[in-house]
């Protein structure tokens, strides 16, 4: 299998600096042993004005037939089938995609010491592939591609020239043209989407494989039209790996419109302990009294307000751990739970905690749970008869506010939302919490009575909902309840009035 990397430069930036990025020089033909093979590098043609690097993979066809005995384990299904003869050693698949990862790993990285300035910066390339197999034809190559800023030439090969009216192959002669790319950039571009258009790898697909695919699609994968179909295919349409990858990247595009990291997205629960229910009881609890803990107090008024409003479709929206969702199911009335949260990590913790995996058919068909920002409008969360903001809204930083206020009560407009969240004016009957401190270390705020309740009246009047106020916890006569929360119905009397 053939692959060509070419440049064009001039006597200020001389294209054989492709040479330096590579790492390769040009005056040399250059082989390096591979799993499969032994892979060659040479140069056709260099000088200041253009240079072409060509990659020839030469497939021990031998070694691959051993490799994928065992009933395709580890081993491409073409092989697996064919035996001897087959494309394998023709067509550009994930075994080039792997020796390009071997033979120009630092370029894939973008590292060049000699050449720092010209790594960073984009190249006039130009990439050729004889052969490619391409499960979808020239239209999926284009829809893989040009997304990326490639200009696209796909061309399907005949099965036979000279018997046009059998059709064609599924094999496409590609053709990659771009000013404005790096060339780490566009090594990675194939080093997925190569065994992506051949479906077939020809090794056996581990959780690593993970890794691999967002290591290689930083920058472009998130937001890539394609991006199902990418992950799907590349991860060999492993179900579990490839949700673990959707789920990630996913936090990688909330980051990224953010302007925030990862980690201050993923941060609902620590990395390396799950929370117990008596360590939030220990947390919640009020200092002087061995009462029910505060944590199990908002849990049974929310579980009162929502049976009060008739709810059955109930959205827990920040669902942390599970807790609420795992107290809904119990309740029969409550006829569908779905859990949503922007963490991984504290969707796998309410997953476990739910024994998701073991539950039966009927009650699964209750609960979902899936990752979404209460930042953003979803339209997966529309048409639900109540939404719990439980503990959530002091996690947002303020400037935030008004775009989960519109995303809840703007679009997805349940016909009640609850909304709890801590009274700062409580805090100083805590003796072991500093005075001036919050009570988590992730709070952006918390506010007194009077500033909840105006926050709430200001976004019922604004969205035609009515609004009451709820003390949770005992009800200091001073400085009132340990918690807050607001009831929120939506008003239709105005919609029925004019239907009248």
């Amino acid at each position: 299998m053939f692959l060509t990397i070419s440049t064009r430069g001039d006597a200020a930036h001389p294209a054989t600096d492709l040479g330096y990025l590579l790492h390769k020089h040009p005056d040399k033909a250059q082989k390096f042993s591979t799993s499969h093979g032994t892979a060659h590098v040479f140069y056709p043609e260099a000088d200041d004005r253009r240079c072409t690097a060509a990659l020839l993979l030469e497939i021990d066809t031998l070694a691959l037939v051993r490799r994928g005995k065992g009933k395709g384990r580890g081993g491409a299904p073409d092989a697996a089938l064919a035996q001897y003869v087959n494309d394998r050693p023709y067509a550009a698949s994930s075994l080039l995609a792997v020796a390009l990862s071997g033979v120009f790993s630092s370029a894939l990285r973008g590292v060049c010491t000699a050449r720092p300035e010209r790594a960073a910066a984009p190249l006039p390339l130009r990439i050729e592939v004889p052969a490619l197999p391409a499960r979808g034809g020239p239209d999926l190559v284009r829809r893989l591609f040009e997304p990326l800023g490639w200009t696209v030439t796909a061309d399907a090969v005949p099965l036979d020239a000279e018997f046009p009216q059998w059709g064609d192959s599924r094999y496409v002669r590609l053709v990659l043209e771009s000013e404005t790319l790096t060339l780490a950039e566009a090594l990675r571009h194939l080093y997925v989407l190569l065994p992506v258009l051949d479906d077939a790898k020809h090794y056996w697909v581990s959780s690593d494989e993970v890794d691999k695919l967002l290591r290689a699609g930083e920058g472009w994968l998130p937001g890539h039209p394609e991006q199902h179909l990418i992950t799907s295919r590349y991860l060999s349409r492993r179900w579990s790996l490839t949700r673990q990858a959707r789920e990630r990247l996913e936090l990688v595009r909330l980051a990224e419109a953010d302007d925030s990291e990862v980690e201050q997205i993923d941060n609902a629960v620590p990395e390396d302990t799950e929370a117990t229910e008596a360590e939030e009881a220990a947390a919640d609890s009020v200092a002087e009294e061995k009462a029910t803990p505060l944590a199990v107090q908002r849990r049974e008024a929310i579980l009162a307000a929502l049976r009060a409003s008739g709810a059955a479709r109930v959205l827990d929206l920040g669902c942390g751990q599970g807790q609420l969702v795992q107290a809904l199911l119990k309740d029969v009335r409550f006829t569908e739970i779905v859990g949503v949260d922007v963490s991984v990590r504290a969707l796998t913790i309410a997953a476990r905690r739910l024994k998701l995996d073991r539950m039966g058919e009927r009650q699964a068909a209750r609960v979902e749970l899936f990752q979404g920002s209460l930042a953003y409008t979803d339209n997966r969360l529309k048409g639900y008869d109540a939404a719990v903001l439980s503990e959530v809204i002091e996690h947002l930083d303020l400037p935030r506010l008004p775009a989960l206020e519109y995303a809840v009560f703007g679009h997805a407009r349940p016909r009640t939302v609850l909304v709890t969240t801590p009274n700062v004016e409580y805090n100083v009957r805590w003796e072991s919490l500093p005075a001036g401190h919050v009570r988590h270390g992730d709070h952006r705020f918390e506010w007194t009575r009077e500033e909840f309740r105006t926050w709430a009246a200001t976004v019922a009047e604004r969205h035609g909902y009515d609004v009451e106020f709820v003390p949770v916890g005992p009800d200091d006569p001073e400085v009132g309840p340990p918690t807050q929360m607001a009831l929120f119905h939506r008003d239709d009397t105005g919609k029925e009035a004019k239907a009248a």
